[in-house]
């Protein structure tokens, strides 16, 4: 953490859990992996018309990856960023591999119903972001490919995806500088090609921050995000010049 960066909003999500929130253009949201091997599911949508949301194509084309990490900025369907990723300790976070549903989570780990086990239930990514989504007016339909934060998944030539492991440790950070108001849906149940035999969600704490002059740079050194940004600047009538 910089020092110089003053804290607006802290929250912690215990493993497993779920939130959602807007983050506000010309803020920075900073995602820490509180003991490693957590992940991040989240989804994004324009705060103020949430028929907009993250495109995982569309950002993947754009910039020529497979991966998000310091530097790759993420796309809306509108051709608009949402955020521009700042920082980022872990360096891959997995953009293909979707959620964990509820029959997955029965597969891998059994059945703990909140009836028997309360806050220790086993919960899937999807339930998680369907009861966010519900607080806003959206549902089922407005599930897209999501971001996997913190989680490493390769692919080989023959096109199998391997997952890492032990790749994001206790500590690592992630922080998301916003372009546009954004409705941020997370969920922290495990990844849904985790091997670990027994359900042990990783906790994530956030931190939000206003923007530091310039973090975004890097991201702005590909061209296809500086018309991204050209493109939001426009939604909100600010000059491009």
């Amino acid at each position: 953490m910089n020092q110089q960066d003053t804290i607006i909003w802290k929250q912690s999500i215990p493993g497993g859990c779920h939130w959602s929130g807007i983050v506000r253009r010309g803020t920075t949201l900073r995602l820490i992996d509180v003991n490693g091997g957590a992940n991040a599911a989240v989804l994004l949508f324009n705060q103020e018309e949430k028929l907009e949301r993250y495109n995982m194509a569309d950002t993947l084309k754009s910039q020529h990856t497979f991966r998000l990490t310091k530097g790759h900025a993420c796309h809306s369907d509108m051709g608009r960023i949402f955020c521009c990723i700042t920082a980022d300790s872990a360096g891959w976070n997995d953009t293909v591999c979707g959620l964990s549903d509820d029959e997955l989570i029965r597969h891998k780990y059994g059945t703990a119903r909140y009836q028997e086990h309360r806050n220790a239930m086993y919960r899937s990514a999807l339930d998680g972001l369907l009861i966010e989504l519900g607080k806003w007016g959206l549902g089922l339909r407005d599930i897209v490919s999501n971001i996997n934060f913190f989680s490493k998944v390769t692919a080989n030539s023959a096109g199998e995806l391997t997952f890492h492991p032990n790749h994001s440790k206790a500590g690592d950070v992630i922080e998301l500088s916003f372009i546009m108001n954004t409705l941020v849906v997370l969920s922290t149940a495990p990844h849904p090609l985790d091997p670990r035999p027994s359900y042990q969600p990783g906790a994530v704490n956030l931190e939000l921050f206003d923007t530091p002059a310039d973090a975004v740079n890097e991201c702005l050194q590909i061209a296809e995000n500086m018309r991204a940004l050209q493109n939001a600047k426009h939604f909100y009538c600010e000059s491009t010049l």
